[in-house]
């Protein structure tokens, strides 16, 4: 019988090793931990990390987890907890295909299934790469969104693969895992429709809580149903609805483009990524429009990706949550005009309620693109035309905006966006043993020991 699909995948995971990847790979591991803690502590001081936080704390585990911030819960419940103060502001980095994601969203599960483990830096790193591999494969092998599923289903897979790998789980093990992280964990995208919930951030860390749960579940011999993938009634079928074809990947008989986590990008600012071109474009013409009262309209010419997912809606052009302003592309172009820069204060209540910048707000349109759609997903092209009251233009197109893979951001950008969240709510003490611990993940003897270091 050929192997099915889950099979390769338990196959992968348990071969991958250390040695087989490159360091400018293992130095990308480390860029996103660090990225990962700094939306993590931003994100401290929402209702929806309370909420969350106050629920894990009613639950112990043997072995627990640690949370961010402090106290212990289960490992699954530690998995959500952290998972979700990583992806809530919507700052963590991005990877753009026929299925958009949030690769760094499976870090949670790295931190806490290794921590349970005792794991080393080096375990943790290899984990996360895999979970970076599985996912955006997937992402590259099928759309999710067009038949209304959301992408956090294949984060479900990737979380769990990241656990089997972690728990040192066999072949066979982590077949059955991903068999049963598959089989009861689609998510609908009605999550990212209309006036978006607290439940926008929480998505992927449901899922990835339910991939450790599913792992857990089979290194104690659970078995799961398969085959999971080309089953008569499995994802190809139901969900994905076409066949699965996964590339070689990285360190994989075949592979010729390297590991896939050197191809995601991390945010320069805290808003949906298709916007960041925008919010680029907008924050480079502001000097020649100048006084933003006297504009009269913004034209955004861009690909459907964009339109589809932050510009379509109602909702968008008078968001009511920061969940729905940081995904809208008229309201961040807006706020970045008015304010010089997009930053966590752009969606507090206040700016939402501003009347002068929802009346702006709707001053811009979206135009879908044909040429922008040629060139998307290898490039987020957003052309800007800024009409002004007196009849003058100012047009700018930005394609790769800055922390896209094709305009990366250096490690002392990235260092600077991680001290300028950390640094208030922690101090430069503590933002400075992170940042050194993080560098060196590959010295750390235990997940725990970089977890602590967030303890209030």
């Amino acid at each position: 019988m050929a192997e099915t699909l889950a099979q390769r995948f338990a196959r992968y995971a348990g071969g991958l090793t250390y040695e087989q990847i490159p360091a400018k790979t293992l130095h990308e591991a480390k860029r996103r931990f660090i990225d990962s803690f700094a939306n993590a502590v931003g994100a401290m001081d929402s209702d929806a990390f309370a909420i969350a936080r106050k629920c894990a704390g009613r639950v112990r585990g043997n072995p627990g987890a640690r949370m961010l911030m402090g106290g212990e819960s289960s490992v699954e419940w530690a998995t959500f907890v952290n998972g979700l103060a990583i992806r809530y502001l919507d700052f963590n980095d991005t990877y753009l295909s026929l299925e958009p994601a949030h690769p760094s969203d499976n870090l949670a599960a790295v931190l806490s299934v290794g921590e349970a483990q005792g794991s080393s830096g080096k375990d943790m790193l290899v984990a996360a790469v895999l979970a970076y591999e599985i996912q955006c494969r997937l992402c590259d092998a099928a759309s999710l969104r067009k038949h209304g599923v959301d992408h956090v289903t294949y984060g479900a897979l990737s979380s769990c693969l990241a656990a089997c790998k972690l728990l040192k789980l066999d072949a066979t093990k982590t077949a059955h895992a991903v068999g049963l992280a598959g089989v009861c964990n689609v998510a609908l995208r009605q999550t990212r429709a209309g006036e978006m919930s607290m439940w926008k951030g929480c998505a992927f860390a449901n899922a990835a809580r339910n991939g450790v749960f599913a792992a857990t579940l089979a290194a104690d011999g659970m078995t799961g149903p398969a085959p999971i993938f080309e089953g008569e009634l499995g994802l190809e079928q139901l969900i994905i609805r076409t066949k699965v074809n996964v590339a070689p990947m990285g360190a994989e008989a075949g592979n010729g483009d390297g590991f896939m986590i050197d191809k995601t990008y991390i945010k320069f600012w805290p808003v949906e990524y298709h916007a960041q071109s925008a919010v680029d474009a907008i924050l480079q013409l502001r000097p020649a429009v100048g006084d933003w009262k006297n504009v009269e309209k913004i034209d955004i010419h861009t690909f459907d990706a964009a339109v589809d997912i932050i510009g379509k809606d109602p909702e968008k052009y008078r968001p009511k949550t920061r969940e729905t302003a940081d995904h809208s592309m008229p309201y961040c172009v807006a706020v970045a005009l008015v304010d010089g820069d997009v930053g966590l204060k752009s969606f507090d209540d206040d700016r939402l309620a501003d009347e002068k910048l929802i009346e702006l707000t709707n001053r811009v349109k979206l135009h879908r693109d044909a040429d922008c759609n040629r060139r998307y997903p290898n490039g987020i092209p957003n052309r800007l035309t800024v009409t002004m009251r007196d009849g003058k233009t100012h047009v700018k197109e930005v394609e790769f905006p800055r922390g896209h893979a094709g305009n990366p951001m250096t490690d002392a950008e990235l260092e600077t966006k991680f001290r300028k969240v950390v640094e208030p709510v922690y101090g430069k003490a503590v933002a400075d043993k992170v940042l050194a611990a993080c560098w060196k993940f590959e010295d750390l003897k235990n997940a725990a020991d970089v977890v602590r270091m967030f303890d209030k």
